[in-house]
């Protein structure tokens, strides 16, 4: 998964372009992917997709927050990104 296609969802792209918009900071990007989805889904769709997304976020938060270990298979899997971004550091208190 690479983020270039559409996860065989209509406006799958659309949304995963918002979703990564919604926790990218760029406030630019937001606002154009916001206007992007209002008028290719209405304002109906983008509550919902904003809804989705913030309680994505907010899952991620709270679980972050209380602790939960990462699964051996995950953390094999996730080695070199964590590595690169250097998030273990943050995790040990390190940083």
């Amino acid at each position: 998964m690479d983020g270039s296609g559409d996860g065989g969802v209509p406006q799958g792209k659309l949304l995963m372009d918002f979703g990564a918009a919604v926790v990218g900071g760029d406030e630019r990007a937001l606002a154009a992917c916001r206007d992007a989805v209002r008028r290719a889904l209405g304002e109906e769709a983008l509550a919902d997709a904003a809804g989705v997304a913030a309680i994505f976020n907010a899952v991620v938060r709270i679980a972050d927050a209380t602790g939960i270990p990462l699964e051996d298979a995950k953390a094999a899997a996730s080695h070199a990104v964590r590595a690169e971004i250097g998030i273990d550091a943050l995790a040990d208190g390190k940083e």
